[in-house]
């Protein structure tokens, strides 16, 4: 699932070899219910491949696109980045195209989270069951993976990008291993967005190892049995590493019904959201889109609506 693109919302960036040193931003303005636009100029940093790289801006100096309210916003959003591979079908395309363009999707996505004020986004990258699919396209997914890590690490943590992963990390080659690390530990002061990567990630297995780890500490006499509730066990989930454990928004792209094994104890109340775009043409409309679906919904935690 892991291929992912940064345009975001009125953010006109290309995405050809040869990058403009600078953008155009159409910085949106609400007036009497209508939205227009004027162009602010400014600079924009490339990563190593030749793409702009990653810019959050304040969200307070930022007008959110009309429909959205900032007190409404979701503090933690989750994604299922589904289609690549049928979009690159849908081209007539090699199948890594579809990733790389779905890595720009991905970009896309995390420069709109921090510019609408979204403290936590974790991305479904790559499944522990996907490793059924054909080695030659894992080994490309887990080389994008490193490939676009190495590229947009830096960029990512000088915008404010805090860093984690989740998920099995032991089949990940060393050099992987190492750089997510670093990372991590580089990063984990940043305040502006929480980027959560899913990475050979399970939410049955997370489920699983966080039920081993309350055994032993009953073997080992820590606690009783009758001490284990729901908060000691979000405590040993892999998403203990936020503030913000639970998403409020699930998104999934692609037109896809199911939740494919994601975050499974984490999305309990969770709002959501089906996308019928491939996840490469997932852009600002289709996250407003979402945004605003959520914002109508009314939460009631298993309550009754009166």
């Amino acid at each position: 699932m892991i291929g992912m693109a940064l345009h975001p919302l009125n953010l006109r960036l290309s995405f050809t070899p040869s990058v403009s040193k600078f953008a155009d931003v159409q910085c949106p303005t609400l007036h009497l219910g209508h939205r227009s636009s004027h162009v602010v100029r400014r600079p924009l940093s490339s990563s190593a491949n030749g793409m702009p790289s990653v810019h959050c801006d304040e969200e307070e100096s930022v007008e959110l696109p009309a429909g959205l309210r900032r007190e409404l916003m979701p503090g933690h959003v989750a994604v299922i980045m589904d289609g690549n591979r049928r979009w690159a079908r849908t081209k007539d395309l090699p199948v890594q195209l579809g990733y790389e363009a779905g890595f720009r999707a991905f970009r896309r996505l995390v420069e709109l989270c921090c510019r609408w004020g979204i403290k936590v986004l974790t991305v479904f990258a790559f499944s522990s069951d996907n490793w059924v699919r054909p080695k030659v396209e894992t080994d490309f997914l887990m080389a994008l993976f490193e490939r676009g890590l190495k590229d947009e690490a830096q960029h990512l943590m000088g915008a404010g990008v805090r860093i984690s992963l989740i998920g099995d990390s032991s089949k990940l080659l060393k050099s992987l291993q190492n750089m997510t690390a670093n990372a991590t530990e580089a990063s984990v002061n940043n305040p502006k967005l929480h980027l959560i990567l899913a990475v050979d990630y399970s939410g049955q297995s997370d489920i699983v190892q966080a039920c081993q780890k309350l055994a032993v500490k009953v073997k080992d006499g820590l606690i009783k049995p009758e001490d284990i509730n729901k908060l000691s066990v979000e405590r040993e989930l892999e998403t203990n590493c936020t503030d913000i454990p639970s998403p409020d928004l699930l998104i999934r792209t692609s037109g896809e019904q199911r939740i494919s094994n994601f975050l499974l104890w984490q999305l309990a109340y969770s709002e959501l959201h089906f996308a019928n775009s491939l996840w490469p043409d997932f852009g600002e409309s289709d996250f407003r889109e979402a945004l605003i679906s959520f914002q109508q919904r009314q939460r009631r935690y298993g309550g009754r609506k009166f």
